[in-house]
């Protein structure tokens, strides 16, 4: 009779552990099917639509690039006969004093403004770059700033204008043409810079 308890206890415990192993599996079974979906989404994202087009650096030279969601590539763009990567011509095609494009802060004046679009659209340039430069006037951080949402505002003309703007920046009071000392010099260094890239 002990031998007999002893096999059905044996074989209780043997589906008692079964059946909690079974249990355990399950949030296993089911982490594993969200992890697939999860799997599935990311792949739909890498199958999905691939923006692509070309960068042109800061030097003028161009790289292709393509972004499809989940990850980016660039590569430089190449001349194939010489293997050498394609830049562009870069010079500073425009000069404008920032007393005459704004009207107040980083607002251009009506006048300013029609005057960007006409030069954007008859320039045609492959691309360009707008540097905005300042007097320090009101320190480090406002002449950053105020220089900066210049340098977004033009920027903004020229893709209205359907040109190609690969970079904006304010560079405060960095970059100085003259001394600041006299109210003469400050308004020669309160300026926006266009590079055309070509």
């Amino acid at each position: 009779m002990a031998g007999v308890f002893s096999r059905v206890s044996r074989r209780c415990i043997m589906a008692l552990g079964l059946a909690c192993g079974a249990l355990a599996a399950l949030p296993a079974l089911a982490q594993t099917a969200d992890q697939q979906t999860t799997d599935q989404q990311t792949t739909d994202q890498q199958t999905g639509k691939v923006d692509w087009g070309i960068w042109i650096d800061g030097d003028g030279c161009m790289h292709w690039w393509a972004d499809g969601g989940f990850e980016g590539y660039m590569v430089p763009r190449r001349n194939p006969k010489t293997g050498r990567p394609v830049c562009l011509k870069r010079h500073a095609c425009l000069v404008e004093n920032s007393d005459g494009l704004f009207a107040d802060e980083a607002t251009l004046t009506k006048a300013g403004k029609a005057r960007l679009v006409t030069f954007f659209e008859d320039e045609g340039a492959q691309a360009y770059a707008i540097f905005a430069h300042g007097d320090g006037a009101g320190g480090k951080a406002r002449s950053e700033r105020l220089t900066k949402d210049q340098a977004a505002a033009v920027a903004a003309v020229a893709k209205t204008a359907g040109a190609r703007v690969t970079e904006a920046r304010g560079g405060g009071a960095r970059y100085p043409k003259v001394s600041n000392a006299s109210d003469a010099g400050k308004a020669t260094n309160r300026r926006v810079e266009v590079v055309c890239y070509r």
